[in-house]
């Protein structure tokens, strides 16, 4: 073991030079950036979609886009301008979108659509210019808004995250050759430094007509249209002032009725009151404040068939821990994470596999921006013991620094901890003798021509756990590293992990230990200049992991094929070679069936893929398949979901899951039959921009759970709700359902600025 760990250790060391290395040798000049100038007005804005106002006649607007899709070599084919103007309190933008006609494709009226999913313009602000964060405000024709945040320089899907909600104001207005929207995005949304003259800035747009994506500066495509190391610039006609106070108190009030039908309980009505409050300890700096928070409201997890040894990772949804969540949730890799956020407040029901609540008595995060260079994240909170399963109140602290070198890399260093509080006479006491913490240092790369990515991290745990005989602690290491090259024609990669048995992340994501890991990668790209393909190549990869014996335990080796078609739709072919040394006992159905015993070795051969069709269309569609060999055995799996859209007021969408799996019996070998299902239709109407109605069904046969959710959401002010929620789950076997448990609860939310 020692030997190990010196190794491993030595090659972090090797990684680490290596990383701090590339930025030195890279290009890290920058090219000519574009600029757009805010004017200062005094002149009050009518958001109504029609430029009126005097202010619009003396703006220079950002124009002249660079297309993004289907080429990237020329301008765009529609004209943009997006015009900027500004005053104590609010930063007004209009934008003016040329168009072929109004026949614009709105996927419903709701709140934070994703881009793709029809017309639209979106505007990015990097206040501070680290080409690592930013805010995203966006319009649609109809005037529909959507906010987001984008962390860790927008390198892929998961740094964007449109869960986050925010105070701001927009209309539009649709003209026969042309739409037009404006923004009064008010100066407390946004986090930025006093006295600052110069923003980072880009902006997107999409328009279905001519199947054209366009964006102000330009983006290579073989680079995800918001990376963050493509800008402009956004200059103030005078420096900013300091935004004045910032409080804003949301605080709710909840009422409900509860039965569980399987413990025979009777109906119990419940009623509680809690709330939040965002204070502002500078123009970048916000303190969070929660106390006895409820999260009924939030949407309900796509439930999924796992065929995987290990735990599924399902994303953060809770408003409470969003903005700035990349200072907690991007540490480490994705898994091997030592904090994630769900596991405070957050318990599984052992009976139907739906995650429930787990009340919190309080909390407090302090994030944002020190100063340019340095980021603060720190975050305590308190959660109430659960009786059925025996566990105590929990307190949880994670604290992490920031420090940005050279132009897009950072350090971070952090602290999480998960301590014990026992019970003596109704108070809480702190246990010294029950704990677990991570201490970690990960160093993010990435260069100016953001030709070289990477990471390297190096996490220790402490745990101590008090038992019957005494206490018992432990502790081991986890490291890892990733260095990736891209340029148009091709990408290059390599990542590595390890982690000790003993090493343990309670309030993290780390669901295997005692292995190390191989991941390298190779991708060429073509682009052809006709035909039905935008993009397309061919790549190989290899997942190949040992035991801390250096065993081969896991071995996947893929050849792939990817496209992307002109119509925007994509598809994407595996072919895998498998090798698996169980090293404990496995039903991969986990249906019951007698399990695969350890110590056993498979190799077998599989093909999926997926397909996403062009969502443009009022009927689009989208289908994941696998068939080939599964432990020996075999698989024929398919899933489809089917999307209508109901322009503009939403969508009805049905998906279809089917596993159609044969386990070789572990002594006879005899091929046993199983069959899997997994059904959710979902109902996502939107009758006006304040009014929207959810339900979603799923049927899990592996859980043999049917559940039923249905939302109803009343937006009467920015950012103030009411919501009335039902939940039902029925134990779902061929001979019929019972009812598990049901629940209806109504819960009022108010935005309230001091």
């Amino acid at each position: 073991m020692q030997y190990h760990r010196a190794l491993h250790l030595a090659c972090f060391l090797c990684w680490i030079a290596t990383l701090f290395g590339l930025p030195a040798a890279a290009l890290a000049q920058e090219q000519g950036m574009r600029t757009v100038r805010a004017i200062r007005t005094q002149e009050p804005i009518k958001l109504d979609g029609i430029l009126d106002e005097a202010i619009w006649q003396r703006t220079q607007p950002a124009d002249s886009f660079w297309q993004y899709f289907p080429s990237d070599t020329c301008r765009s084919l529609l004209r943009t301008e997006i015009h900027f103007a500004y005053d104590e309190q609010n930063l007004y933008v209009a934008v003016v979108c040329y168009s072929v006609g109004d026949a614009y494709v709105i996927s419903s009226l709701k709140r934070d659509y994703r881009a793709s999913s029809g017309d639209n313009i979106t505007l990015v602000f990097d206040p501070f210019r680290d080409r690592t964060n930013a805010f995203v405000f966006g319009i649609n024709p109809y005037g529909v808004r959507r906010e987001a945040l984008v962390s860790g320089g927008g390198r892929q899907i998961e740094d964007f995250n449109t869960s986050w909600d925010n105070k701001w104001d927009g209309e539009a207005k649709i003209y026969p050759d042309r739409w037009i929207g404006e923004f009064a995005i008010p100066f407390k949304t946004l986090r930025f430094r006093q006295g600052e003259s110069e923003w980072f800035f880009n902006a997107y747009r999409f328009d279905t007509q001519t199947n054209e994506r366009s964006i102000w500066a330009h983006v290579p495509r073989n680079f995800i249209i918001m990376d963050r190391a493509y800008n402009g610039r956004l200059l103030w006609e005078e420096p900013l002032g300091k935004p004045g106070a910032n409080i804003s108190l949301i605080p709710y009030l909840l009422g409900g009725l509860s039965q569980d039908f399987e413990e025979r309980q009777p109906a119990k009505g419940n009623w509680n009151i809690g709330g939040d409050a965002k204070i502002a300890l500078s123009p970048s700096l916000n303190l969070d404040l929660t106390l006895n928070p409820d999260f009924s409201q939030v949407e309900v997890d796509d439930q999924v068939t796992n065929l995987d040894r290990f735990e599924i990772f399902f994303p953060e949804k809770r408003q409470f821990f969003l903005e700035n969540s990349d200072l907690f949730a991007n540490l480490g890799t994705e898994r091997i994470r030592p904090f994630f956020s769900r596991r405070i407040g957050v318990a599984q029901d052992t009976a139907t596999g739906v995650n429930v609540q787990n009340p919190i008595y309080y909390g407090m995060r302090i994030s944002g921006k020190l100063n340019n260079l340095w980021r603060l994240g720190f975050l305590n909170m308190q959660t109430a013991p659960v009786d059925e399963n025996g566990d105590p109140s929990f307190n949880f602290t994670v604290a992490t620094l920031q420090r940005q070198l050279f132009k897009r890399s950072f350090f971070s260093a952090f602290l999480v901890n998960k301590q014990a509080f026992s019970d003596s006479t109704g108070s809480l006491y702190v246990n010294p003798h029950h704990f677990n913490r991570v201490l970690g240092l990960d160093y993010n790369l990435a260069t100016a021509n953001n030709h070289w990515q990477g990471k390297v991290f190096l996490h220790r745990s402490f745990s101590q756990l008090e038992n019957e005989t005494g206490t018992a602690q432990s502790g081991g290491l986890a490291q890892g590293a990733r260095l990736e090259y891209t340029r148009r024609r091709f990408g290059l990669g390599l990542e590595q992990q390890w982690v000790e048995d003993t090493y343990e992340a309670q309030t993290g994501f780390v669901p295997r230990h005692g292995f190390l890991r191989f991941l390298p990668k190779a991708q060429l790209f073509f682009y052809p200049s006709k035909g039905p393909f935008n993009v397309y190549g061919p790549g190989i990869e290899a997942d190949l992991i040992f035991n801390h014996e250096m065993r081969k335990t896991d071995q996947i080796i893929s050849l792939t094929q990817e496209f992307q078609l002109s119509n925007t739709a994509r598809m994407r072919i595996n072919l895998n070679h498998n090798y698996i040394y169980l090293q404990q006992d496995f039903d991969p159905s986990r249906s019951g069936l007698d399990p695969l015993p350890a110590e056993t070795e498979y190799s077998y051969v599989d093909l999926n893929g997926f397909f996403f069709s062009d969502n443009r269309k009022k009927l689009s569609w989208l289908g994941r398949g696998s068939i080939g060999q599964l432990f020996n055995g075999w698989r024929v799996g398919a899933t489809c979901s089917l999307t209508y859209r109901i322009q503009p007021f939403g969508a009805i969408a049905a998906t279809l899951g089917y596993n159609y799996l044969q386990i070789p019996h572990p002594e006879t070998g005899e091929k046993r039959p199983v069959s899997l299902f997994l059904i959710g239709p979902k109902i996502d109407l939107t009758f006006t921009r304040k009014l929207f109605f959810t339900t979603f069904v799923q049927y899990n046969s592996q859980r043999e759970n049917l559940n039923i959710n249905a939302r109803f959401q009343w937006r009467f002010q920015p950012v103030s709700d009411f919501f009335l929620v039902y939940t039902d789950n029925y134990l779902a076997r061929p001979d019929g359902l019972m009812v598990r448990n049901r629940a209806v609860v109504a819960k009022l939310t108010y935005w309230l600025n001091l």
